[in-house]
């Protein structure tokens, strides 16, 4: 039995004690024995920072739960939160809480029906959790009175605050009575949250849980030094080494998104994509199958898990890496939570080195070295997780009686190791199946083996070249370029690498996923009889550039060839144009020369004509640039 012996020294009632003991709930975690204490007893407003996963819903909610009066059916509680998701997740939370208590939880929010939030609120509701925008809007329409507010929570305020929604959280603030208790809980404590706690609080107690040491010391933090291509074959790997993996795997991309889940889900993994291109509803299944435990992978993009909060997860893989140390923090934040180890991820490529070094020292976390699981280690694991299945089924005191004549009647005639080991080769074939996992191009070396970065894109880290049968003579420059295939085929601004603009023809890069996409909508066949876009063929065997240069040579490097006063190089020639001096991080271009040129066709109906100049710009139709 648990002892909450602790809970109930912060003063909560017996009531609800035993709904925390139903709950599962042992010890209460720092923001709570922090936060309960000057809720219930100082009755005081009160500033939280702490982290997701702290235990900031119960922290505020237990109080909230005490407080309320069950028998007036007012809204006596509003709490804000900046995702319809977690707006959700938090009425849910609060709603299991309350024990046996008749009080009624109601979350509002964009995107669902107002009409049943409207019918839901005229029926009588204790506490409202919604989001600023719905909650000004049921304010504004005379839905949602407030004269009975007795609480104010700004849940995620820091997260609101990145979305946009202080003049909306300003405006409901407004409009609420002047003696209620307020609470803003919030990760960091930016300037404008603040301000706002200055101007609508009175005399807040701050209380600050620094949570980075106990997220380090629960969640087992691996990098995995590999190529781009072979992320997807180390995710699977990772995953089947597991005996019971329930994670989230991070992209960068909605495109990547769709495809890691789609490939995963072609594999027999309980896996769905979550972005933002998707639905309330779809967005709302998705998370109900994943509590519920029918799926146990979401391929999500940061934007998207903004505010989701799935408890007990066992790993965070980070498939593409985040933008920076704070998304990292907040990434690996999501598992090692409550006690309970966890273990996050990252894989690293080649070109995403520097920024991986930068976010390691940044969020001062000890990340080790890991390596992809051996194909063979796999397989031996899988042998004894089925071995110990079967044999535990053997030992179970079942009653066999009714299978016992089938049993009979079957090893009448066959070998009992062999029908025993058809049995096994019908049900676990493909589990013990090694073929199944491609082979891998070995873990890269360290970065001390290696010598510092490389330059240019190596064909084997996972991005393809591109050819574009259009160049500088066609009005085209990268920009251009860039815009357009972002604009056609939903591409990333960053998944546009080593872009070369030549005279004619053109050449960019991307991740394998997004140039399938770029491909497949530029397959049709244009003027010339083939399509816009192609891949582009390998460059020579002997390791030359398209230029004909050997790779890394450098103008200084050239064999002597007499200039035309004899004498030494011909310096009077610039040196050849490599593919890599096009090179622009994550495919920005930003010479001020560029500016002002001609934008390429803005339908893909024009693939098979020249470009002409965009309408959206004011750009003289025929004129023509020289470089």
């Amino acid at each position: 039995m648990s002892d909450l012996t602790n809970f109930a020294e912060l003063g909560l009632s017996a009531q609800t004690i035993f709904a925390l003991k139903a709950k599962g709930f042992e010890e209460p975690t720092k923001i709570q024995s922090a936060c309960i204490p000057l809720l219930l007893k100082d009755q005081v407003d009160v500033i939280g920072q702490a982290q997701t996963g702290t235990g900031k819903t119960a922290a505020f909610g237990l109080p909230i739960l005490e407080i309320v009066d069950p028998t007036l059916y007012q809204v006596q509680a509003l709490i804000l939160a900046p995702t319809r998701e977690l707006a959700v997740q938090v009425s849910e939370e609060i709603n299991s809480l309350k024990g046996d208590r008749h009080l009624e939880i109601a979350a509002v929010y964009g995107g669902a029906s107002m009409e049943l939030q409207l019918r839901k609120l005229r029926r009588g509701v204790h506490v409202v959790v919604g989001t600023p925008g719905r909650i000004l809007d049921h304010l504004r329409r005379g839905s949602l009175n407030l004269e009975n507010l007795k609480f104010v929570v700004l849940d995620e305020a820091d997260e609101m605050l990145d979305m946009g929604f202080v003049d909306d959280i300003e405006e409901v603030l407004k409009q609420t009575p002047k003696n209620k208790r307020m609470l803003c809980f919030s990760a960091t404590m930016p300037a404008p949250i603040r301000r706002l706690a200055e101007r609508f609080m009175q005399s807040p107690e701050l209380v600050k849980i620094e949570q980075d040491a106990i997220t380090e010391s629960l969640t087992d933090q691996v990098y995995i030094e590999l190529r781009e291509g072979d992320k997807f074959e180390a995710l699977t790997r990772i995953i089947d080494m597991e005996e019971s993996f329930y994670g989230l795997v991070f992209c960068r991309t909605k495109i990547q998104c769709d495809e890691i889940g789609r490939r995963l889900s072609e594999r027999g993994y309980g896996a769905e994509p979550l972005h933002g291109d998707l639905s309330q509803k779809q967005r709302e299944l998705i998370l109900a199958k994943m509590r519920e435990k029918s799926i146990n992978i979401v391929v999500a993009t940061d934007v998207a898990a903004r505010g989701i909060d799935i408890q007990d997860l066992t790993h965070v893989i980070n498939f593409s890496l985040p933008e920076d140390p704070e998304a990292y923090i907040h990434r690996v934040g999501r598992t090692g939570r409550a006690g309970k180890k966890g273990t996050a991820i990252t894989f690293v490529a080649n070109r995403e080195f520097k920024r991986f070094t930068f976010i390691r020292r940044a969020s001062k976390f000890d990340i080790r070295r890991g390596s992809v699981p051996d194909a063979d280690d796999i397989i031996n694991i899988k042998r004894e997780r089925i071995l110990t299945t079967l044999t535990t089924l053997a030992d179970k005191d079942v009653n066999y009686k009714l299978f016992m004549p089938l049993a009979t009647e079957i090893l009448e005639g066959h070998d009992p190791e062999e029908l025993v080991a058809a049995l096994l080769e019908h049900f676990y074939s493909d589990e013990l199946d090694v073929s199944k996992y491609r082979s891998i191009g070995g873990n890269q070396p360290s970065r001390d083996d290696r010598g510092g970065d490389r330059r240019g894109f190596a064909e084997n880290d996972g991005f393809t070249r591109l050819f574009i049968a259009r160049g500088r003579k066609d009005g085209l420059d990268k920009r251009q370029l860039i815009d357009y295939l972002i604009e056609q085929a939903g591409a990333q601004d960053r998944d546009l690498q080593d872009v070369s603009v030549r005279d004619n023809f053109s050449f960019v890069s991307a991740p394998v996923e997004v140039a399938d996409k770029i491909l497949q909508v530029f397959s049709d066949r244009g003027s010339e009889g083939r399509p816009l876009v192609t891949r582009a063929k390998p460059d020579n065997p002997n390791g030359k550039h398209l230029s004909g240069r050997p790779r890394g040579e450098r103008f200084e490097d050239r064999p002597y060839r007499p200039s035309r006063g004899g004498g030494g190089y011909d310096r009077s020639r610039p040196p050849r144009r490599r593919p890599e001096d096009d090179y622009q991080p994550y495919g920005r271009d930003s010479r001020p020369s560029d500016r002002g040129r001609p934008s390429y066709a803005d339908d893909r109906d024009r693939y098979s004509s020249r470009p002409r100049p965009s309408k959206s710009r004011n750009y003289p139709s025929k004129k023509r640039y020289k470089d």
